[in-house]
């Protein structure tokens, strides 16, 4: 399988020069990501349980995360993950935040400018290969796990929930 191109940006998400997927995180070189939460007409969040190949298998994550390719905008990007990892397509999303995510998990650096949404949708989730499981919260279960059961939750969601949603922290 051929490796996807990203582009590599500066602090403030300027493009710099691009290159591959894997050489961006053999590197640790900053490159762009988009992230979405997915929230039903009931306020209720959808998370993901990855696969067992994937980073925090066995926690709850967003549900779509994924790279932005080399000359894909942003939101080209949010719209392509949506329907690779959750077949929602044609739906209504809103930019929240972004945010610079630094780690080194399942031996490799990630090196990510994230760039968060909320999609708002009723339509239920089709799984892919990337996802074992899901299940909807509530903001106040959310909220509720992570100060009881943090461990439920992925390094990512983490992140995001701490950096980009303040009132999550424990």
């Amino acid at each position: 399988m051929k490796d996807e191109y990203v582009d590599i940006v500066d602090e403030n998400n300027k493009v710099l020069y691009k290159t591959s997927k894997l050489d961006a995180h053999k590197k640790g070189l900053l490159h762009r990501t988009v992230i979405s939460e997915v929230i039903d007409s009931k306020g209720r969040w959808l998370l993901f349980d990855p696969s067992d190949h994937k980073q925090d298998a066995g926690q709850y994550v967003s549900p779509i995360g994924g790279h932005v390719r080399s000359g894909e905008t942003i939101e080209e990007g949010l719209k392509r993950e949506a329907f690779e990892e959750t077949g929602l397509k044609g739906f209504k999303f809103k930019f929240i935040g972004k945010k610079i995510f630094n780690r080194f998990v399942i031996g490799r650096q990630e090196n990510h400018f994230f760039t968060v949404y909320e999609i708002y949708s009723d339509e239920k989730p089709v799984l892919s290969y990337e996802t074992s499981d899901y299940k909807y919260f509530t903001r106040k279960e959310i909220k509720d796990k992570m100060r009881t059961n943090p461990k439920i939750f992925g390094g990512t969601f983490h992140f995001v929930y701490k950096h980009i949603y303040n009132e999550f922290n424990p």
